[in-house]
């Protein structure tokens, strides 16, 4: 009866999922998706203790308390330019579960033995009244593969965590013999996997496979730059999801078997999504090391070329009386915390006749989705908001392009410089506006490394400083027209 209880409740938990992520899919519903599926997984809790032969009820209970509270306070406190680490961060700690859950699950089934073990003279370990019953091919493959997706999961989220919070620097770091040491960590992973499998009584190889998989998730995070984070966001977040799935089939648990799909799905999905907005192949992502330098071509500076600066004030009459004016947010809106202020601009231009629209790309921050919910959180209206395809055949009618922070996402490069790491990635077409204002703290490249032709350019006009003052004093020039 109990048994029957539980599996009702994670029927009705892996529905409320379906429907929660379904939510998530429109800002509009964000909010409810989130609560939606934060009830189902409440429920799903609660179906867990009615479940036969559940124990340490105290235990449990306290662990759920430890981790309940530090997560709410973290979730509430962190600013909304800190969110891609707080995501990276939640997401190793998913990976971390699975890991400790599948290896759980291996020890387990533990030897047993038939008679009694003396250890020394006076000492008898009394084990005896089974034998050790080993597992069939489909009882390891969960357990093998949830402990190594988990372990890569946890490491690299945890590096991807270090780069985007500043603790580890976001320029590609590549090991002596990169390529070797990949290879090693992987060939070390199927033999100990292979082992593990084969001599299930002796735990050292279930043990050297997850220090393997564990160094492979380091190593293999280490070698990728800033400019790629939102795909190995989306990379790791797909791993997690499917380590929990691996783990529910160890588990017989039908809701961590739904759960997980759903998560692993969503990340593959949006990790493709990610790559086609970046014109790059996963592997390239993944393997290579986007965010150097290059030596050629692209990476060189505009010499005899400067960037033209202007007062807030003649920005303030050049948008004041535009017709059109396209607001490009990017990382440095985040960083200046000037949402609030971009979105006080657009309802004082907005009073003066002018039609205002916010052009999002889709990795423009530090995780997909990263803008939307930044101008959200300041009440942007969601028709505003529009993607690349939407906005782009609309920049030609743009009086005037305010771009806030953003570098890589509107650089011509990326369709005239074949050398470029970024030839290829489409782009925000600003530089088709009949004015340009970029709003930046100072003259360096992206996270790409390679020099912005667009500020060069003869009708883009460089307002410098921080995103939260320059904004400040945009509106304080636009209310005084």
């Amino acid at each position: 009866m109990t048994n029957n209880v539980a599996e009702g409740a994670y029927l009705v938990a892996s529905l409320l999922f379906i429907l929660g992520l379904k939510r998530l899919s429109s800002p509009r519903t964000a909010r409810s998706g989130n609560i939606t599926a934060a009830i189902g997984m409440a429920i799903a809790l609660g179906g867990t203790f009615v479940l036969p032969g559940m124990g340490n009820i105290g235990w449990i209970l306290l662990a759920i308390v430890l981790g309940t509270i530090p997560g709410w306070l973290l979730a509430k406190r962190v600013k909304m330019t800190a969110m891609p680490q707080m995501v990276s961060l939640f997401n190793g700690m998913g990976g971390a579960c699975a890991l400790l859950i599948s290896l759980a699950e291996w020890f387990r089934i533990s030897i047993h033995f038939s008679a009694p073990i003396k250890i020394g003279n006076s000492i008898t370990l009394d084990l005896s009244g089974s034998v050790f019953t080993p597992r069939t091919f489909g009882e390891c493959v969960p357990m093998l593969l949830g402990v190594i997706f988990g372990a890569v999961s946890f490491t690299g989220s945890l590096v991807a965590f270090g780069k985007l919070q500043g603790l580890i620097t976001e320029k590609p770091i590549r090991l002596p013999g990169q390529n070797l040491v990949n290879v090693g960590l992987v060939a070390a992973i199927l033999v100990t996997s292979g082992l593990a499998a084969q001599h299930q009584d002796a735990s050292i190889w279930i043990i050297a496979l997850a220090i393997a998989a564990l160094v492979l998730g380091i190593v293999q995070v280490l070698p990728i730059g800033g400019a790629d984070m939102p795909v190995v966001i989306s990379v790791l977040n797909s791993c997690t999801g499917l380590a929990a799935a691996l783990t529910g089939f160890a588990m017989q648990n039908m809701a961590m078997i739904i759960a997980g799909t759903l998560v692993g799905a969503a990340g593959s999905l949006l990790t493709l999504l990610m790559c086609k907005a970046m014109n790059r192949s996963l592997i390239k992502v993944v393997f290579g090391s986007f965010g150097a330098v290059p030596s050629g071509a692209a990476a060189a500076t505009q010499s005899g070329q400067t960037m033209r600066e202007i007062a807030p004030a003649e920005c303030a009459i050049m948008m004041g009386y535009a017709r059109k004016v396209i607001i490009i947010p990017g990382y440095g809106l985040a960083v200046g915390q000037g949402q609030h202020l971009v979105h006080e601009l657009d309802e004082l231009l907005e009073k003066r006749g002018v039609e205002v629209k916010y052009a999002i790309h889709p990795v423009a921050g530090r995780m997909p989705g990263h803008m939307n919910v930044l101008l959200a959180e300041a009440d942007v209206p969601y028709p505003k908001l529009l993607d690349m395809e939407e906005i782009n055949p609309e920049f030609d009618q743009a009086d005037v392009a305010l771009i806030v922070g953003a570098n890589d996402v509107v650089n011509p490069a990326a369709r005239t410089e074949a050398g470029s790491p970024i030839y290829g990635m489409p782009i925000l077409n600003a530089d088709k506006a009949k004015n340009v204002i970029v709003i930046k703290r100072g003259r360096g490249a992206g996270f790409a490394g390679i020099e912005n032709s667009l500020f060069f350019n003869p009708q883009t006009r460089m307002l410098f400083g921080d995103a939260k003052k320059a904004l400040q004093e945009l509106v304080t020039e636009v209310k005084a027209l």
